[in-house]
């Protein structure tokens, strides 16, 4: 690194993500209706959804239009199950892999399962979490030893 160069912050990770939605109330219903949250908190125009060490912003009132490629990957304990709650709501999963589809605001969400990416939690939060039982596959545990990371 050069004298005139400033030092870069290395991204870490993700804390949280915010969507937009048109009804607090009913997308906690919504989001309710397809996975098992903890409520942190709310107001009128937000509710804070905890997911272990992160968190989703649920924000009102939508303003953004949805698009075809911006979304974000929901990481879930039992993608089969996530899948067919969201067909048991009535909603069209899309994709080449059939793992993503539109909440009733026009966000995209791709289901991923745990068990077979990269990403990974620690053991006392996955236990916090009551999921000290999940493990990676091998493919998965694999990607993490050739980064170092496991």
């Amino acid at each position: 690194m050069s004298e005139t160069s400033t030092r870069r912050a290395r991204a870490v990770g993700i804390n949280h993500v915010g969507l937009e939605v048109g009804d607090i109330d009913e997308a906690l219903k919504f989001y309710g209706a397809l996975f098992e949250f903890t409520l942190r908190s709310r107001s009128e125009r937000h509710a804070f959804i905890d997911m272990g060490d992160q968190f989703i912003n649920l924000s009102a009132p939508r303003i953004q239009p949805a698009d075809d490629a911006r979304h974000f990957g929901f990481v879930v304990d039992d993608p089969d199950a996530a899948k067919a709650a969201v067909r048991a709501l009535g909603v069209e999963l899309i994709g080449s892999r059939g793992n993503n589809f539109r909440d009733p605001w026009g966000n995209r969400i791709e289901i991923v399962g745990y068990a077979g990416i990269q990403f990974s939690k620690t053991g006392p939060i996955l236990a916090g979490m009551g999921l000290a039982e999940l493990e990676k596959t091998e493919a998965a545990r694999r990607e993490l030893e050739d980064k170092g990371l496991a």
